[in-house]
């Protein structure tokens, strides 16, 4: 590795990025280390919302506001596995801290209580993640298949997800509606 941590980092796909698991996304970092990396999609919605996911883990919920809240697919390995990113508030059992303001938990204690109204005050459920193994993640940049800066919370927790993709681009100066979607080489 290069020595850059991009953990707690936005990656965000290149328009000429035609994976379809990684199309038009912004993926954040969770964790970066010389030994891969992990990150949650934040801006591909299901069409799974949250009260149907509480229901299938036993924690039924009768608030309103959270009909209204996809669960998103945080990528393409172990699709089955939830995670919770969110504000660092509450005592949750699996839970880490990444940035001053994100925090990730992969305990159902944290749904059970956003099922109850007591959960984080801003947070954004996921299915599954996005892994590189050593080395991927930097060989990708390097072929320009990926923007990569500071992540702001404000685009995962407060952005409508449909605007997140050139939000996060637009905290680089880049606005993505005018690069090419053609790959090409001088």
């Amino acid at each position: 590795m290069s020595g850059t941590d991009l953990t707690n980092h936005f990656l965000i796909a290149m328009p000429s990025l035609a994976d379809s698991n990684f199309s038009r996304t912004v993926t954040y970092l969770c964790e970066h280390t010389e030994e891969g990396a992990m990150g949650i999609v934040i801006n591909r919605p299901t069409d799974v919302y949250l009260p149907e996911l509480l229901d299938h883990l036993g924690c039924a919920s009768h608030d309103p506001a959270l009909a209204e809240r996809p669960v998103y697919l945080g990528g393409p390995v172990q699709r089955e596995r939830g995670f919770v990113l969110h504000r660092p508030e509450g005592d949750w059992d699996a839970s880490m801290q990444i940035a001053e303001q994100v925090s990730i938990t992969t305990s159902k204690d944290i749904l059970e209580a956003l099922a109850e109204g007591r959960g984080p005050s801003a947070y954004l459920v996921a299915l599954g993640y996005a892994g590189w193994g050593p080395g991927q993640l930097e060989a990708e940049i390097a072929e320009n298949a990926w923007l990569s800066g500071p992540a702001d919370p404000a685009i995962m927790f407060d952005r409508p997800e449909e605007d997140r993709w050139q939000a996060a681009a637009a905290l680089l100066g880049v606005d993505l509606t005018l690069l090419s979607s053609q790959a090409g080489h001088a």
